[in-house]
């Protein structure tokens, strides 16, 4: 019997016995299967003393870079008004934020809300007005992230400036996720017409109709639990999504559940099938500890498979190296037979979990190699 199965039937006989008011057996049941699985070390010496997964792994999560300087200075800032006898009970850590971008564009805050659900976001304006349909390109934060910091980090509200471009960034909140994560890893949140990718795909058909986007350049892009979703929605919303980015991220349909998700960001399971085609581009680091590189060759097969698929004529791969501020990469364009770039993957040698080429004023950015949103902006903007 397959370990997956054994662990299962575990908890299945775990939850018997809780029924039956047997706790304190439940719990060495449920202690034990988590120890087989690897998921939680046994005593050693001991049947299911497994150390493949530790207390930090199981954090896995949340990045393990530090959170910006700016982040602590502000905590330090609301400690100093408080002392001084200024209320900021009204005002939650998160509803605080420091923009350090210097896009001269306006940043704006709204709410979205519909039947699956509510969330906040940003929304960049490019200063210089426009005569045609703009492109809208929708930023999913990764874990512990925020609208703020996620366009300090990436500089990607300059780059949409100088391309007049609109920038979405959705905002998962803590009381749907502790360490604001996109539920990537959740079956409910995985498909059509369900849970988040619901929720973010209505908010992004509201910002194309009230700001007359064009609805021919909707792209979707995001950092590691962000990059997880973003592919969800580019399997789930083909007619929505133009293209997709992904950064540091797992296919689609990686996980059913907090253990399945863990053990693909170490070892990538096998994306299902696409409805159709979407372009994609992916970045992933060669030394990222969080999500194993893997993934990224993973979301590559996920979304050149449905081209192959789908074409009379297979699309054509082409290599190189070469050198960007100071990392070597590894790119790899698929192109149809029309030279048609449908798919790229960079892979950035030395780069751990971390937006390459970033603004390290933001959180989970390597200031070397690449600047990712320069190429992803270049990649949608040829749809």
């Amino acid at each position: 019997m397959k370990s997956l199965d054994q662990f299962i039937n575990k908890m299945v006989e775990s939850a018997r016995l809780v029924q039956n008011k047997d706790v304190s057996s439940a719990t060495a049941m449920i202690q034990n299967a988590l120890a087989q699985a690897g998921l939680v070390p046994g005593q050693p010496g001991q049947p299911g003393h497994v150390a493949r997964f530790t207390k930090d792994d199981a954090a896995a999560f949340v990045d393990i870079n530090p959170a910006p300087d700016w982040r602590a200075h502000l905590r330090k800032g609301q400690a100093a008004m408080r002392a001084g006898g200024f209320s900021l009970d009204s005002v939650a850590d998160d509803d605080v934020t420091v923009m350090e971008d210097d896009a001269p564009g306006t940043f704006v805050s709204g709410v979205f809300s519909n039947a699956a659900g509510r969330r906040r976001y940003k929304l960049y304006i490019p200063s210089q007005p426009s005569t045609t349909p703009r492109a809208l390109i929708v930023m999913l934060h990764g874990c512990t992230q925020n609208p703020d910091d996620f366009a300090v980090g990436t500089g990607m509200n300059r780059l949409a400036e100088e391309a007049n471009c609109l920038v979405l960034y959705p905002e998962q909140d803590s009381a749907s996720n502790h360490n604001r994560c996109w539920n990537w890893f959740e079956s409910g949140h995985q498909a059509r017409d369900a849970g988040e990718p619901a929720i973010i795909a209505g908010m992004t058909r509201q910002i194309v109709g009230e700001h007359g986007a064009d609805p021919g350049q909707v792209f979707v892009a995001g950092m590691s639990a962000g990059g997880a979703m973003a592919a969800v929605l580019g399997a789930e919303y083909p007619d929505l999504f133009t293209g997709v980015g992904v950064h540091s991220g797992l296919p689609a349909g990686s996980g059913r559940d907090m253990i399945t998700g863990l053990q693909a960001m170490k070892k990538p399971a096998k994306g299902r099938a696409l409805r159709e085609a979407v372009s994609v581009i992916v970045f992933h680091g060669s030394t990222d500890h969080v999500v194993a590189p893997a993934n990224g060759e993973a979301v590559l097969q996920q979304y050149v498979g449905a081209h192959a698929g789908m074409r009379a004529t297979p699309l054509t791969v082409r290599h190189d190296d070469t050198a960007h501020g100071g990392r070597r990469c590894r790119r790899s364009v698929w192109r149809d037979d029309a030279g048609r770039a449908m798919a790229e993957h960079w892979v950035v040698q030395g780069a751990g979990h971390a937006w390459a080429g970033g603004n390290t004023a933001g959180s989970h950015t390597d200031a070397a190699g690449p600047c990712a949103s320069k190429e992803m902006l270049r990649f949608f903007l040829e749809r």
